[in-house]
């Protein structure tokens, strides 16, 4: 099976075929980094209602009218773009898996599959029959991936999670905000795609041992978990007995690496040693900062924070942030920034000079933007060559590459495992 006529051969994952079981962001993303890398993800999904992530919105975009091809769009409200970012290059395949026929079904598809991912509450995949038990007694040679909120022991095992709730469990909303703010949700679902890149790196892992030793395996991975490991500097204060907090956009143990404010927007400023804050003081015309007590080293700097954001602060607001960035990141090569709005980090002259965004063709909607994965390899190709799956787009084809004739899909939309015709 392959997920479009035009996959490129190179790609490292191009062989290996993915069951994706899970609905919303961990789980998604992290199949969505393995089609990144050439792997076929085959999304199961409910019938008609399909991944939770289709009905994400405000906005949705309408699909043409007068499309009349398979699948369809889930949501009245139209295709929620925010499901295309976790879902290009997948198919999708409607299946009802409390049905005996679906459940079937599924099995003669993970009879052919290498993954099969799954993020269910703890419990739920062994009710449905299709838990690593259930599924590693089809195929052997397995590597199926369990995610959940708080992983499958401890007291919070069976609570269910999201990626707010995570944030709030994990330490990160301590440390983030304004200083003398309430706690702060990062603008991103961060713990949902930190899992989601946990998952495929441990994916990744357990298929290089299985070209090893033959053998599949499970990958058990919890939310909360995930998201400890990035605490980095935040944990080495706790450890030794200091309580990090909210800073604003300060740093913990770096000065000056923080935002000030310009003439007309925000620069971030990262002059992380000696060597560049000597150099900073220099271009903006303050060499007498190098010499003042209160800010000779960078731990000097930490404890006296405050005053250096406010010398600092009075220097930038006389210039634009343009003004800025071309004196100090392009004449002097110091690290310096602007503060984008999303609109403008989609597209700016880096951005496009990468070809990070790019353009897809969709059956229902002409073209959908595509944002790459960052990867870029010498020997080998990655990227998505396909758009996000229509619910059930892929459904009747798929089945028949397993072998299911008119009979056989007859007989899954009677039994309700598949929809009927539209």
């Amino acid at each position: 099976m392959t997920a479009t006529d035009d996959a490129d051969a190179d790609r490292i994952l191009e062989d290996i075929t993915v069951v994706d079981l899970t609905t919303f962001v961990t789980g998604g993303f992290a199949t969505l980094m393995l089609a990144n890398q050439g792997a076929e993800v085959i999304k199961v999904e409910r019938p008609e209602l399909g991944d939770d992530n289709r009905h994400s919105g405000p906005p949705f975009v309408e699909p043409d009218p007068d499309y009349d091809g398979p699948g369809r769009t889930a949501d009245e409200n139209g295709e929620s773009p925010y499901f295309w970012t976790i879902n290009y290059d997948k198919l999708s395949v409607e299946l009802n898996l409390k049905t005996d026929s679906g459940l079937a079904a599924l099995y003669d598809l993970v009879e052919e599959a290498d993954v099969v991912v799954e993020n269910f509450r703890p419990g739920t995949a062994e009710r449905l029959g299709v838990g690593y038990d259930d599924l590693r007694a089809v195929n052997e040679d397995l590597v199926y991936c369990s995610i959940s909120a708080f992983g499958e022991t401890g007291p919070w095992s069976s609570r269910p999670g999201y990626d707010l709730l995570v944030q709030g469990t994990s330490g990160i909303m301590s440390v983030t905000g304004p200083e003398d703010g309430d706690p702060v949700k990062v603008g991103l679902p961060q713990t949902d795609l930190i899992t989601g890149m946990w998952a495929a790196f441990g994916i990744v892992g357990s298929l290089f041992r299985r070209e090893l030793s033959g053998e599949g395996d499970r990958v058990e991975i919890g939310m909360h978990d995930a998201a400890l490991p990035w605490l980095t500097k935040q944990a080495g204060k706790a450890f030794v007995g200091e309580e990090p907090t909210r800073m604003g956009t300060k740093d913990p143990v770096l000065a000056p690496y923080q935002t000030y404010p310009t003439a007309d927007g925000y620069l971030n400023v990262g002059c992380a040693n000696q060597k560049l804050w000597a150099e900073l003081c220099e271009a903006i015309d303050r060499p007498d900062l190098i010499d003042d007590d209160r800010f000779a080293t960078n731990p000097d700097r930490v404890d006296n924070m405050d005053a250096l954001e406010a010398e600092l602060s009075a220097v930038f607001r006389d210039r634009t942030t343009e003004e800025w960035v071309d004196l100090l990141a392009d004449e002097h090569g110091l690290p310096v920034g602007p503060v984008y709005d999303v609109p403008k980090a989609l597209d700016n002259e880096q951005t496009d000079a990468r070809d990070v965004i790019r353009e897809v063709d969709h059956p229902a909607l002409g073209t959908v933007p595509v944002i790459e994965h960052p990867l870029n390899y010498e020997h080998a190709e990655a990227g998505f060559d396909g758009a996000p799956p229509l619910l059930g787009e892929d459904t009747e084809a798929i089945l028949r590459e397993l072998g299911y004739d008119d009979d056989d899909l007859a007989t899954l939309r009677a039994d309700g495992a598949i929809p009927g015709d539209d």
